[in-house]
Parts: C-alpha cells; sequence; structure tokens
C-alpha cells in the first residue's frame, strides 16, 4: 500500500519531507571494491579485466576476443526480426532528428574597442557508453547515448556491454550498429569503467563516459571522473503523474507502473486535487498488478515508494513537484501547457494524457537519460552538449589594447601579479614608441 497524503492534513509537511528523503538504494559501501578494481586494471590491463570478467560475468575472454567481431555482429544482427528492426530504425531516426536541433553555432564579433571575440564548439575526441547486460539490456539507451555522441561529431565511440555467460542482446548490436558505433566490447562493472578510463594495451581510452549502471558501475565512474568526463550518477528511476478529473485512471495506474517495474527502488508519484480520481487510480493499480509480468518488482517498488498526494488545486500540485524535482513529470490535466508553465524544475515533461512516458523511452525523440533523485533541480538530461566542448576566443588589436589594457595592468597590479601587469605593459610601451 503506497503512502496516502493530503496537503490540507496537519502533518502533511513532516511527512512529504520524510517522503522526498527517503533513501531508495540499497547499495552496500562498494567504493573500497571498486577502488580496488580501478587499480588493478590500471596496473595489470587486459590481465585484469579478463580475469573480472570471468569472475563476475562466467566469461573467459582473451585480448582478441574482448571485443565482439565484424562477423559476430552481423551473425547476431540478423536474428533481428522485420518488425522489431523497424521499431528500432523509427526511434533512431527519431532520435537523431530531434537531437540535430540541439546542435549550437560557432559565434564571433567584433566589440566597440576593436577587440575581436567569439566562441568555438568542438566534440570530444573518444566517448565510450556503458550499456547494462543481462536483464537490464535494452537497445532503446544505446540509442540514446550513441546518436547525440554521433551527432556532436564524436570520431571514436565504443560500448561496454557485458555478456554474463556469453549472452547477448542481438537488439543492442543492430542498436548499436545504426547509431554508428565503432566497437563493442563484452565487458562490463567497475572493471569496464577503468578500462575506458585508463585504457589498457587492448581498449583505447576515452574522454567521455556515459551510461547507466549498477552501484558498482556510479562508484567507479565517480571515482574516474577527473580523468575523463561522465554524464550523471543516475539513480533509481521516477515517475510523478499530475492529474485532474479529466484523466483515465487505468491510464495512470499504467504510467506509474510502467516505472514502478524497473526496480523495486524505483518511485511512483500520483498528485491530484480530485480525491475521487485519488482512489480510483490506486484501485487501478491494484487491479493491473495482479497479472502484470513483472507484478512481483513493481509491487515492492508501489507499496516501499509509491505515494498519493491531494491538493487544494493545480498550482498547490505544481509547487509539490517542483520539490520533487521528478526525472519524469507528466501532466495528465486539461490544460497541459499552462500548468508546465509553473514547472521549473523535471527532467522530462510529458503533456497531456496522450503522452505516456514510456513513448519518450523509445520513440519521442528527447532523450530519457534523465537526471534523478532530485537532481533536476541543477542538472539536464543527456544531449548533445554532453560531448562538446566550447573554446573561447579572442583577438586584440593594438587599438584594442591600447583602449582596455591599462585595466587589465591596473587589476594585475592589484592581485600582486607582477608578470601579469608586465605582459600587458610591454605591449602598451610598443605601442606608446611608435
Amino acid at each position: 500500500m503506497p503512502q496516502f497524503l493530503t496537503t490540507s492534513d496537519a502533518g502533511f509537511d513532516a511527512a512529504f519531507s520524510a517522503l522526498l528523503g527517503m533513501k531508495r538504494e540499497d547499495s552496500p559501501d562498494v567504493d573500497a571494491v571498486v577502488a580496488g578494481i580501478i587499480a588493478d586494471v590500471r596496473d595489470r590491463g587486459d590481465a585484469a579485466v579478463i580475469e573480472l570478467t570471468a569472475r563476475f560475468d562466467r566469461l573467459e575472454l582473451t585480448p582478441e576476443t574482448l571485443a565482439f567481431s565484424a562477423a559476430e555482429i552481423a551473425a547476431e544482427v540478423a536474428k533481428v526480426g522485420p518488425e522489431d528492426r523497424a521499431a528500432l530504425e523509427l526511434a533512431a531516426a527519431r532520435i537523431r532528428a530531434y537531437h540535430s536541433r540541439q546542435m549550437p553555432e560557432d559565434a564571433s564579433w567584433t566589440d566597440e574597442s576593436g577587440a575581436t571575440l567569439g566562441w568555438r564548439w568542438t566534440p570530444v575526441s573518444a566517448a565510450g557508453l556503458y550499456v547494462p547486460g543481462g536483464l537490464a539490456s535494452y537497445p532503446s539507451s544505446v540509442l540514446m547515448n550513441a546518436i547525440p555522441a554521433k551527432v556532436a561529431g564524436v570520431e571514436r565511440l565504443v560500448i561496454a556491454c557485458p555478456t554474463p555467460g556469453g549472452v547477448v542482446n542481438p537488439l543492442v548490436l543492430l542498436a548499436a550498429q545504426l547509431a554508428g558505433v565503432d566497437t563493442v566490447y563484452r565487458i562490463g562493472g567497475a572493471q569496464a569503467i577503468a578500462a575506458l578510463a585508463h585504457g589498457t594495451a587492448t581498449i583505447a581510452p576515452v574522454d567521455k563516459i556515459t551510461g547507466p549502471g549498477n552501484a558498482f558501475v556510479a562508484a567507479a565512474k565517480r571515482r574516474v571522473f577527473g580523468k575523463v568526463g561522465i554524464d550523471m550518477i543516475a539513480g533509481p528511476s521516477e515517475i510523478l503523474v499530475i492529474a485532474d478529473g479529466t484523466a483515465d485512471p487505468d491510464w495512470i495506474a499504467l504510467d506509474l507502473l510502467s516505472q514502478a517495474e524497473h526496480d523495486e527502488s524505483a518511485q511512483s508519484i500520483l498528485v491530484t486535487p480530485d480525491a475521487a480520481l485519488a482512489r480510483a487510480v490506486a484501485a487501478a493499480v491494484d487491479k493491473r498488478l495482479e497479472t502484470l509480468e513483472r507484478r512481483a518488482i513493481a509491487g515492492a517498488s508501489w507499496r516501499d515508494f509509491g505515494a498519493v498526494i491531494v491538493t487544494r488545486d493545480l498550482t498547490e500540485a505544481a509547487a509539490l513537484s517542483n520539490r520533487v524535482a521528478p526525472e519524469h513529470l507528466e501532466l495528465c490535466v486539461a490544460d497541459p501547457e499552462a500548468l508546465s508553465q509553473q514547472i521549473t524544475h523535471a527532467g522530462a515533461i510529458f503533456l497531456g494524457q496522450w503522452t505516456p512516458e514510456a513513448i519518450g523511452d523509445y520513440v519521442g525523440g528527447p532523450n530519457h537519460v534523465l537526471p534523478t533523485a532530485r537532481s533536476a533541480r541543477f542538472s539536464s538530461g543527456l544531449s548533445v552538449m554532453d560531448f562538446l566542448k566550447r573554446t573561447t576566443l579572442a583577438r586584440m588589436t593594438p587599438e584594442a589594447l591600447a583602449a582596455i589594457g591599462p585595466a587589465a595592468e591596473r587589476l594585475a597590479i592589484s592581485e600582486s601579479l607582477e608578470a601579469h601587469g608586465l605582459s600587458v605593459r610591454a605591449r602598451l610601451d610598443r605601442l606608446n614608441r611608435s
């Protein structure tokens, strides 16, 4: 049974604060283990990766078989049926079209002093994408990570995807092929992150690592940050639905369960000013849980972390949503565009009851790699920008230096940085002599 809260109740503020503070990740302290794995890979390279893969994934590899061969990929891709291929191709095309619009433009201008200023965007040279394997092997995540990188112009794109027991999802390899991935390594865990960051004799290091993973992967990404860039540290999935009396209770129930079925630690929250709708949705969730294939997982998530909140009105609902800063926000109300103007913190917003969050996971176009655990307050979902760097440009003419150089010299002196000031003064003196 999820929590039922009403904003007009005396104890609501305390109960809502407790909801916000719930610890949903029941992960052991893996940092010490991960530190040892990273050090081992850094010191012994391929040998360490191969040993750890045999231990954790029950897969015996050699340096020559760390990556899938072109023939192996072709054989697996051939297993994909035409309907699955068509769906994946549609998703790839829509994701590519959306992310192509995100590409920023270079800029250059000359200001009133005569200085030419601007910036230039360039991609990282190499990116490594982590794709979970086994039961949590999602070809959609390949597309969402790889396509923005290719649109940005990343020259070398590789994937690390564990294949426990040698089992591989052909759709993952097809997604990699459609997205333009160069190499797919069949390794995972902290050892894969370490190999991508530090490199081995066989695996060349990358500049940025993106993609979700378990607690060991997350800890490894934290540890290698600085050596390489990372996208984010993603936690369990979450959805918040704001709905009014126009919403279909069964549709809302399914949307809540679409996140609950990901993970027992996922969180699904309904916020509505309609108490009757709140009861109807809760009943619909219970009904759907009777037959849902992943009902054990979804039921545990809904029971332990789910919540139904009845508010005074939609404005209060929006305010509560902003405090949650959810990964996914559905606005299943009569006028979703108007309500969306009150939303300041959300990873992704889905407007209207005909826009289920599941569309965003696959074929909508926007990225489904989104900030969790309230980090939408200060961060954004994965985009082309994650694979680009902005380099600023500046050029002084003699006249521009004469106009603004004395101020730079004055500030350098005030900071007791003599060489700074002298580097400007030497040029100003040359100008004064000419």
